[in-house]
């Protein structure tokens, strides 16, 4: 009982340590977010070169040793996505490579985490399922929260509400030991909902029998929800 309430105590003042910022998924360490101009501007001090043809705009340039072409996606006018598309297309074997690797990029890399595990197997027939079976390759991994980008407030009123739901003040102010467990499971849905904001994903595309890797940088607190319908 002591320990179990020490977690909570300890997790619930981390919240309350938060600056009062915006947590959001980054790309190069920039914020999906803000306006398309803005993003444009960041992304070419990145390196990246923006292209035109028409009204059809895009950036180019070189990410995790690739070639790419970069566009982003808008919701109001707010960036909610940078998507980044291969340039040159591979064969089936070298996309089942490039795949794994960059499974196995993330899996490494303690600023992501996932639910799930997404490497091919050697004899995994992707031209087959794709065709045929019109199977999409997807992998998703999530940005870690940072505990230092967070809305204070926000947590504090969201994790009260939840609370409060089903308990008093008076029940909350000197728990029992199924209360306790109730303020940790609030706490950690809390932090789950913060986890799938920040998602970033990946999928093999298919253009007459080669192949090429599109990658997803997405901010959900800036998608479309229906608040246009």
């Amino acid at each position: 009982m002591k320990r179990l309430l020490f977690i909570v105590l300890a997790m619930i003042a981390t919240i309350t340590s938060f600056a009062q910022q915006k947590d959001v998924t980054s790309f190069l360490g920039i914020p999906v977010d803000g306006t398309k101009t803005e993003m444009k501007q960041k992304l070419i001090a990145k390196g990246f070169v923006p292209k035109k043809i028409g009204d059809f705009e895009r950036l180019e340039g070189e990410f995790n040793g690739h070639d790419v072409n970069v566009y982003i996606a808008t919701n109001n006018n707010k960036v909610y996505r940078i998507m980044l598309v291969d340039k040159n297309y591979v064969d089936e074997a070298q996309i089942k490579i490039r795949f794994n690797r960059l499974v196995e990029q993330f899996e490494n890399n303690k600023q992501y985490i996932s639910l799930d595990k997404y490497t091919l197997s050697d004899d995994e027939n992707i031209s087959y399922e794709m065709t045929v079976n019109k199977k999409n390759y997807d992998a998703v991994f999530y940005q870690v929260p940072n505990m230092e980008k967070a809305d204070t407030l926000a947590l504090q009123e969201k994790i009260r509400n939840e609370l409060l739901s089903k308990y008093t003040e008076a029940e909350l102010k000197n728990p029992s030991e199924e209360i306790t467990k109730e303020i940790l499971n609030a706490t950690t849905k809390i932090f789950k909902e913060m986890i799938f904001m920040k998602p970033v994903w990946f999928r093999i595309g298919e253009n007459y029998g080669e192949y090429s890797i599109a990658m997803y940088y997405d901010n959900e607190y800036n998608h479309a929800n229906g608040e246009d319908l």
